[in-house]
């Protein structure tokens, strides 16, 4: 391993940022990890600051606070990387830091496919690892993480002895960082679909072309909760990405299952995974617009005993939030007429600016515009793999609401 240790001693002395009067270093100091751009001085020095560069945060009384990151063109202007104001972010002190989140996954894992890295929840600011195996796949959010790869790369292959890594650089975080989108191998060769082991089902991920790293290891456990509620059942799986709840479903003796899906890359995956599965005389696709497809089923009089909707988010921000509750509620409208009497309705939500209750209130509204009433028998949540930092409520966004509808 190179440590940059040498680098950063022939570095000019670290930058100073001051928090504003009027910001409230309180939070800072219970752990919040953010400081938003009207909350910090933006002089022409701190403006003048490399995206992702380091620097001692200090209060308005200039006492510090801690090492962050600073990106001056993002509205979160600064992320807490350290709270020993004499840390020196390296890559050994990026080691340490995926030490400590490997050890956690794997006490919670017999096999290597997890997520590894929670961002700020595991003192990573912006940065996510999910692991498949051998390989693993970096999302760098963040500036800093951006301009670290290379020894975080090294790091991560030293601590986990993964031998393929990939750079997954999409989606909205970066586009807020002011950071190009670019997805490529970074060590080693990944030639097609990797196969993960799951709840006893098989998925393929598809780790250069596919949605966010590959697979959604969040549903894990939401995945296994709808299992046992899936012997016997016809089982219909909306938004079903590579085949999550379907597949999950069949592996515990689901009588079939049909995966709908707007994504023919999608679908086609969830296909081998069935085939891998062993799973493809019970399994069924449909592509199309899940809306669309959700009121076709009901022209068709279809029922299913098992009833999953999976949305991407649709309130990806506060300022989405009423749009994407009226889509939330209108997801449960069509699809609790499907639901067989005394079957079960799974409704999920991933958008971290709908919190439970707004998401709880508005499953329910469009259930009983439905036509049905049920009982809320289950909420759940990411698996541990995804912990929360509790001061971070975008660190806890999903949810899983399991009803059972009367008949």
């Amino acid at each position: 391993m190179t440590d940059s240790r040498a680098q950063d001693a022939e570095m000019p002395d670290r930058a100073v940022v001051r928090l504003r009067p009027n910001a409230k270093p309180q939070a800072l100091r219970h752990g919040f990890p953010w400081v938003y751009a009207d909350e910090l001085v933006l002089d022409r020095r701190t403006k003048a600051l490399a995206p992702g560069s380091f620097a001692l945060l200090e209060d308005a009384e200039r006492r510090p606070l801690g090492v962050v990151t600073v990106n001056p063109g993002s509205k979160i202007v600064a992320r807490m990387m350290d709270r020993d104001p004499e840390a020196e972010i390296d890559q050994g002190w990026i080691a340490d830091r995926l030490a400590r989140a490997f050890a956690l996954r794997e006490r919670l894992y017999p096999d290597p496919f997890y997520r590894l890295v929670h961002a700020e929840a595991d003192g990573l600011p912006g940065l996510v690892i999910d692991r498949f195996g051998a390989t693993a796949v970096i999302q760098p959010n963040a500036a800093w993480a951006e301009t670290a790869l290379p020894r975080i790369a090294a790091a991560l292959a030293e601590v986990t002895g993964v031998a393929h890594v990939v750079k997954n650089g999409t989606g909205r975080a970066r586009g807020l960082e002011g950071l190009a989108e670019e997805t490529t191998v970074l060590s080693g060769a990944v030639t097609g679909p990797v196969r993960v082991p799951m709840n006893g089902a098989t998925y393929l991920a598809d780790l250069l072309g596919g949605q966010k790293t590959g697979l959604f290891f969040d549903q894990r456990d939401n995945h296994a909760f709808a299992a046992r509620l899936a012997r016997g059942a016809r089982v219909l799986d909306v938004f079903s990405h590579v085949g999550g709840f379907g597949l999950a479903a069949l592996a515990a003796g689901a009588e079939r299952a049909l995966a709908v899906d707007g994504s023919a890359a999608a679908l086609e995956l969830a296909r081998a995974g069935a085939e891998a599965g062993g799973v493809t005389d019970r399994f069924e696709t449909r592509q199309g617009d899940a809306f669309a497809v959700l009121e076709a089923l009901a022209n068709e009089a279809a029922r299913f005993e098992l009833v999953i909707c999976d949305p991407p988010a649709f309130a990806p921000s506060r300022q989405a939030l009423a749009a994407g509750l009226r889509a939330y509620e209108r997801v449960a409208r069509l699809a609790a007429p499907l639901v067989a009497p005394g079957g079960f309705l799974v409704l999920c939500s991933c958008s971290h600016a709908a919190d439970l209750g707004a998401f709880r209130n508005a499953s329910a509204r469009g259930i009983g515009r439905g036509g049905r009433r049920g009982q809320l028998l289950h909420t759940g949540f990411a698996g541990p793999d995804h912990p929360q930092l509790p001061q971070l409520a975008e660190t806890g966004y999903l949810k899983a609401l399991f009803f059972r509808l009367d008949g």
